[in-house]
């Protein structure tokens, strides 16, 4: 025993002393990098509100001063708020402001570091800031910060060294004295023990603290939480694979199921005859997403539209597929015609999607079609609640302009809920967002989501100022968030891609037999060239532009007349839309009237197939082209560009892009067009015809490296990855929150930061 206190006294001693030395060390590093935070933040509020005051400086409007001073220090950790005018010598300030601080005493503080000052509420940080107004000083800006979370800090910090000091020293201590105790006999021993089985530590028989359990569980997520969110991920090095995603949903969202709500099911169900078809619909969320719920499980609900849909569910209105591979279940949700006239071929897309592609189509806007798109969302929150069974905080996928007002309203069903909303269409100005009457009503729903995501930058920036524009929300432009109604909503940009590698069955055929086969059904010798389009009957895409090009290239180019053949393949959509049925009989017209234009030419200059492909199809056409033709007017992303990269395994073909595409900013190898250019489409087509096969190869070889780093389930993984990374803070804030005795915060949503 005294050899053991031999040891154990001075390690106690030297542990005490250096605990004695490190806390004034820590609280004084505390305190510093505290009072640089808010230097920090009070540079961010002085040019925040430079702008505004300026103005408020100039009209001399001291009530609206007043006004915004106090609007301003509703931030809690922001304590007074003042400004000094340099010409009369007078203090505007909040009631806060203590009495030690006027114009006349600003000096004392003045200086690049605030100064710290007593004051009967606590310690507050006085940070003075030179104003300036139209080039000259007009005053100074006096903003003083609460400074009482710092001592609450300390003190958490102080007791923290010390658990972790006397933890530290009975370790030591634990450790010296059993090598001091120990003999060789004892070593000895010890080894017989464990080469038997035993262990080198034998149980007392006395059982675990039943009470203490809970606590070590709750200490032990806390751990992990912590890890997890300081954890250094290299994201740009990680493969993105289906195995990536299931890892992703397994470590980081603790293998908790995904619900994908979209108005157009991946799956349709057709009636022909006495059998019944199943046929994948020409839509990009649905390509986008099927591969990403067959890697991930799940439930994929949406509007039952096929004619023999109602015939292959159960008694949940869920069918599970694929038919062939069963991944997922499918739960359909059911319209009647008049829910569907107004929800979907009314407000959807005869108001929100012209709306918002800015394609020269005047929106159409009912308050009959609004009603039933209300409905309809509460449809859809209403089987989201369902389906998400006893789970309190599912995470849910909501996806486009259809389901606007889905995120508020399962939000409010499921405050712990994580709501990632993707928008895949363009998102306009705020001056044309603002035709829409309901434009309030649909941001509001939309910031229900935990994350709202758009294809590119620019539509995030546009989001922002709509929002900032039309709602009293504060908008947050460094770090893309907004905080409305006491719930903050990441805006990000995660641009959309194609499932990578394609699916062995869409390539089974090779390149030249896909070519031999496409020229045999359309009587093409094997020589002849061949370009493809492939859209949805939709004003947005260009198909009249794209065919307007493909004469003129004829007119600049009578030497390509018979030798090269556009094929246009468009799927027939929203037919009930009279904009749509008079696009399609443009087409069909301009079509014929090349035709018949170039009637002398051996083989057709344009084969229009309005008709639904299934993927395979589409492949084979896209495999067998020497170009490929996209022309969008106005586009999210346009997943048949990255489709058609995506195809060319054997790195042939050129890809012909419209500017006004989000692919178009990622594919600078495509050649890029402005489809309103007649002439300039025209001369790219010769050029893609021209290219040598070295070229083609370079430029689609780059190409397939970008789709294949950047595939759809790095566009889903990083979503996902976004949303464990918000419930582990709403988790530590949560935690927080009952430690400190505040309410709690939906794990889902996060905190509402300061100004």
């Amino acid at each position: 025993m005294r050899l053991s206190l031999r040891f154990i006294v001075p390690l106690m001693l030297a542990l005490g002393t250096i605990a004695y030395a490190v806390v004034p060390l820590v609280d004084g590093l505390t305190l510093k990098w505290f009072v640089r935070d808010l230097e920090i933040r009070s540079n961010l509020i002085a040019n925040t509100v430079q702008g505004p005051l300026e103005e408020m400086v100039r009209t001399g409007s001291r009530s609206r001063m007043l006004q915004f001073f106090t609007t301003i220090t509703q931030d809690e950790r922001l304590y007074a708020l003042g400004f000094c005018d340099s010409a009369a010598g007078q203090l505007l300030a909040t009631t806060t402001l203590p009495p030690e601080v006027g114009c006349p005493t600003l000096e004392t503080f003045s200086g690049e570091q605030g100064r710290m000052l007593a004051s009967a509420h606590g310690p507050l940080l006085v940070s003075v800031r030179p104003f300036r107004a139209g080039g000259a000083l007009a005053g100074n800006l006096v903003l003083l910060h609460d400074m009482s979370f710092v001592e609450r800090r300390s003190e958490e910090t102080r007791r923290y060294l010390f658990y972790f000091f006397v933890a530290l020293g009975a370790a030591v201590s634990l450790i010296t004295v059993v090598i001091a105790q120990l003999s060789w006999r004892g070593w000895v021993h010890g080894l017989r023990a464990l080469l038997r089985g035993e262990g080198l530590v034998r149980p007392s028989g006395k059982p675990d603290s039943a009470e203490l359990r809970p606590i070590a569980v709750e200490l032990r997520a806390l751990i992990r939480d912590i890890e997890a969110e300081h954890e250094s991920r290299d994201h740009d090095r990680l493969a993105w694979t289906p195995e990536a995603v299931r890892a992703i949903l397994l470590a980081e969202l603790r293998g908790q199921a995904v619900i994908v709500v979209s108005n157009r099911e991946p799956y349709i169900h057709v009636r022909q005859g006495d059998s019944i078809d199943v046929q994948r619909p020409a839509s990009g969320v649905v390509t986008a997403l099927e591969p990403v719920m067959r890697a991930c499980s799940g439930t994929w609900i949406a509007h039952g539209s096929g004619s023999a849909d109602r015939d292959v569910v159960d008694r949940h209105d869920r069918v599970a597929v694929p038919i062939d591979r069963p991944a997922y279940q499918l739960r359909r949700v059911w319209l009647n015609a008049e829910e569907e006239a107004g929800y979907y071929y009314g407000f959807a897309n005869e108001g929100l999607w012209p709306l918002c592609h800015i394609a020269h189509v005047r929106p159409t806007f009912r308050s009959s079609d609004w009603e039933q798109y209300v409905t309809v969302n509460r449809r859809f929150a209403d089987a989201v609640v369902h389906e998400s069974g006893s789970s309190a905080d599912p995470i849910v996928l909501v996806q486009d302009y259809h389901l606007a007002l889905l995120p508020r309203m399962i939000q409010e069903a499921l405050p712990a809920a994580t709501i990632i909303t993707f928008w895949h269409i363009p998102w306009p100005n705020p001056e044309a967002f603002a035709i829409c009457p309901w434009r309030e009503q649909l941001l509001d729903g939309l910031l229900g989501s935990s994350i709202l995501g758009f294809h590119t930058q620019f539509h995030c920036n546009n989001f922002i100022d709509t929002v900032d524009r039309v709602l009293e929300a504060r908008a947050d432009r460094e770090m893309f968030s907004v905080s409305y109604r006491g719930k903050l909503t990441a805006v990000k940009r995660y641009p959309i891609s194609v499932e990578w590698p394609p699916s062995e069955a869409l390539l089974k055929k090779p390149a030249e037999q896909c070519r031999v086969d496409v020229c045999e059904r359309h009587r093409l010798p094997l020589d002849h060239a061949i370009g493809v389009g492939v859209d949805r009957l939709d004003y947005t895409k260009g198909i009249e532009e794209r065919l307007r090009a493909v004469e003129r290239f004829f007119e600049m180019r009578p030497e390509w007349v018979g030798r090269f053949t556009f094929i246009q393949i468009s799927a027939p959509t929203r037919s009930r839309i009279p904009q749509y049925l008079e696009y399609q009989a443009r087409v069909r017209a301009m079509a014929a009237g090349i035709n018949r234009r170039f009637s002398d030419a051996a083989y057709p200059p344009v084969v229009l197939k309005i008709a639904h492909h299934e993927p395979d199809a589409v492949y084979e056409y896209f495999r067998a082209a020497d170009l490929c033709l996209v022309s969008s007017l106005h586009d999210g992303m346009n997943l048949v560009a990255k489709e058609f990269i995506s195809s060319r395994d054997d790195e042939r073909g050129v890809l012909v892009l419209s500017q006004f595409t989000g692919a178009a900013r990622e594919l600078p190898e495509a050649i890029v067009v402005n489809p309103y250019d007649t002439d300039q489409c025209a001369t790219a087509l010769h050029l893609a015809l021209t290219m040598p096969a070295a070229e083609q190869r370079a430029r689609i070889r780059l190409m397939r490296g970008l789709v294949q780093e950047f595939n759809v389930y790095r566009w889903a993984g990083r979503m996902l990855i976004d949303a464990a990374a918000m419930r582990r803070r709403g988790r530590l804030l949560d935690r927080g929150a009952v430690a400190d005795g505040a309410p709690r915060v939906p794990a889902g949503h996060g905190a509402a930061p300061g100004l």
